[in-house]
């Protein structure tokens, strides 16, 4: 429960929720969320929680039980999760925030460093208010010392550039905590997080407590609870509200089946399904108290409204919160605190979909990886084998790189689609009353007829609906409309997001061309839950025995 409680309350609350709260204007951005919480997040969740008690199983060989042909969905979760992995970099920017935040004088509170240009403004209440308001190109202290001195960002994605060493031992540091947290599997990750899950809601509620008590926070709260009805109008709030449900649930990853595969049979997962997402939705909810609350704070120091505070982006919280808690009274001790709690939040997502992606690889090779030794080697293999990789990702134009995985990668077509293959595959193939029967055998509740209403038909065609919208709607990623990329980058992130659809297609392409018998046949040999082939199984051998009983007693 910690372990799912911990992978839940992670980045999609504290870092991506309140960044797509403020690129939806606030409240209007709550309305849609709140609402699609309860017909897609709910739903989803008991859905794939159930299959993974229900198979024991990881998120690919789940499906060899339920409907063999759907085993692409399975793969396609796999490559997903590697796209996941790329989250670390989040973990390390605020590892390497957080070293900095033990100096005497923070660094992104002056302009008096060396990577500060002459339009730098201090984050003093006197300099910003009049020095962004006369100066047209200005910009703030905080915003040099992410752009120039943390990432050195170059001029974009074909100008990669050197590694950052002080990053690159973060991105190591990062890596080597995740693999001794997960290298002995849930004996290991299970003790880690009675730390890492508790310990950051306490630091989130003391931030809130001290966002509350700051001049001009109820502007910020304002902002983010009050909706502007025109938004609601504007399809792509309702589009980003559903990617933000399946992100921060995540759903349609393979991870809850995954780690539901480690509960006993009669675990009541429809219990825990209802605790475990209003933990999840609760603390995004809170932790947008803590955001706008020092973004307001940050608007009646600067004189300026709420949405005009901050430019929107990922790097919201690297430079929103640094710089208001630079005019705070003890500066050091919230940014610690913020800081470190980012980090836990983090570590908890990112060890979680690595041992999901673990686990899963185990499923597959049983005979290789279930031996003495060999989950150890394993994990060793995949972290060092991502860190590798993620030095890419810590070079001057390593966040060009992460930005197009976030946007291609890990895109909203990849969550609908899935949504879409999954439960056509399990409401509609393998049966939702059947699956109602399963989940009241496990839990001794049989879930309402509002499951099998969103499963069979709310949540495909809502997932219909946004993959079509998201297709005919869709706009080349830029940032902040002051860079674009080039056409190359373009065709590499759909290679991206098409390397993970592609392989619920291809997969049950591959196996009806394997499979023998007629068409009818393979189709009805490949949809058939492998507990119904077995059964058929052996009535034809009993079928068979029988026949040569009888046929002996004739001859007799």
């Amino acid at each position: 429960m910690l372990v799912v409680a911990g992978n839940l309350v992670g980045l999609g609350n504290v870092w991506k929720f309140p960044y797509l709260c403020y690129k939806n204007g606030g409240g209007a951005f709550l309305v849609p969320y709140g609402l699609l919480s309860v017909v897609l997040g709910v739903p989803m969740f008991l859905l794939e929680s159930s299959v993974g008690q229900y198979t024991q199983e990881g998120s690919v060989t789940c499906w060899r039980k339920l409907c063999p042909l759907a085993q692409g969905i399975g793969y396609g979760q796999l490559v997903t999760k590697m796209y996941n992995f790329s989250y670390i970099l989040i973990q390390v920017w605020a590892l390497f925030y957080l070293v900095f935040s033990f100096r005497a004088q923070l660094p992104w509170a002056t302009c008096e460093n060396t990577w500060n240009t002459a339009n730098c403004v201090e984050s003093s209440s006197s300099n910003l208010t009049v020095n962004l308001t006369v100066l047209k190109n200005a910009t703030s202290a905080a915003t040099e010392f992410w752009e120039q001195r943390a990432l050195g960002i170059s001029g974009g994605i074909d100008e990669l550039g050197s590694v950052r060493w002080e990053l690159a031992l973060c991105l190591l540091a990062c890596w080597v905590f995740c693999y001794f947290s997960i290298w002995k599997g849930v004996r290991s990750s299970g003790k880690v997080v009675y730390f890492t899950a508790t310990f950051p809601c306490v630091m989130l509620l003391i931030l809130l407590v001290r966002g509350a008590t700051l001049p001009g926070a109820w502007e910020g709260i304002y902002y983010y609870l009050y909706p502007d009805l025109n938004r609601l109008s504007n399809l792509e709030v309702w589009l980003e509200a559903g990617y933000q449900i399946c992100f921060s649930y995540s759903l349609t990853s393979g991870t809850l089946s995954v780690l539901s595969s480690y509960n006993k049979y009669n675990n009541n997962c429809y219990k825990d399904c209802f605790w475990l997402c209003l933990l999840n939705s609760g603390t995004s909810f809170v932790a947008g108290f803590v955001v706008f609350s020092v973004l307001g704070f940050m608007a009646q120091k600067q004189g300026v409204p709420v949405e005009s505070v901050v430019e929107s982006g990922p790097g919201l919280a690297f430079i929103a919160y640094p710089q208001a808690t630079a005019m705070m009274p003890f500066p050091q001790f919230w940014t610690v605190c913020f800081f470190l709690m980012l980090i836990l939040l983090s570590v908890d997502t990112h060890f979680v979909s690595v041992e999901g992606f673990t686990t899963t690889i185990s499923d597959l090779f049983p005979k290789l990886f279930r031996k003495p030794g060999r989950h150890e080697l394993l994990v060793l293999f995949v972290c060092s084998s991502f860190f590798l990789v993620h030095l890419l990702l810590v070079t001057e134009g390593g966040v060009y790189i992460f930005l197009l995985i976030d946007y291609y990668g890990i895109t909203r077509a990849c969550y609908y689609f899935m949504a879409l293959s999954e439960c056509l595959t399990l409401a509609w193939i393998f049966g939702a009353d059947r699956l109602i029967n399963i989940i009241e055998d496990m839990t001794g509740q049989r879930p309402s007829v509002f499951f099998k209403l969103c499963w069979k038909y709310i949540i495909p065609l809502l997932s219909l609906i946004s993959l079509i919208v998201y297709l005919v709607d869709y706009k080349h990623l830029s940032i902040n409309d002051w860079y674009t990329y080039p056409d190359w980058a373009y065709a590499l992130g759909w290679a991206m997001t098409l390397s993970s659809v592609l392989m619920v297609p291809l997969w049950a392409a591959g196996q009806m061309c394997v499979t023998a018998g007629i068409f009818r046949q393979r189709l009805s040999v490949l949809c058939r839950p492998a507990e119904d082939l077995d059964q058929q199984e052996r009535d034809l051998e009993d079928e068979g025995t029988t026949v040569e009983l009888r046929t002996s007693a004739a001859t007799s």
